[in-house]
């Protein structure tokens, strides 16, 4: 039983890091992806692939609350949640993303 709380303790944590992760990557900010490809920096598509890793990452970590049945949207606005459930990275998800959330503050 220690173990179940743990595990849903972890998901909530690897969660929240992912949101922060994928916050960065929108905001154009240094994410760990950046240290793993430091050349990419020099490329025009370095920002789209790395707002794509990161959007991938967040949702593994959202398929895998849903999974195991771990509450994964109390940290998102209605909004983010949709966008999440469609699993689309849209226009719409770059522009958006901050305007629906209620502080309207990014990430530092």
């Amino acid at each position: 039983m220690g173990n179940e709380t743990m595990s849903v303790d972890f998901l909530k944590t690897k969660l929240a890091e992912a949101k922060v992760h994928f916050e960065r990557a929108l905001d154009c900010k240094h994410t760990e992806f950046d240290d793993l490809y430091p050349y990419m920096i020099e490329h025009p598509q370095f920002f789209w692939y790395k707002r794509y890793v990161a959007w991938s990452e967040l949702l593994t970590i959202v398929k895998l609350c849903t999974e195991l049945s771990v509450t994964w949207d109390e940290q998102f606005s209605q909004q983010q949640k949709e966008y999440i459930e469609k699993r689309v990275m849209s226009s719409k998800v770059l522009d958006c993303w901050f305007e629906t959330n209620d502080s309207k503050e990014h990430v530092g």
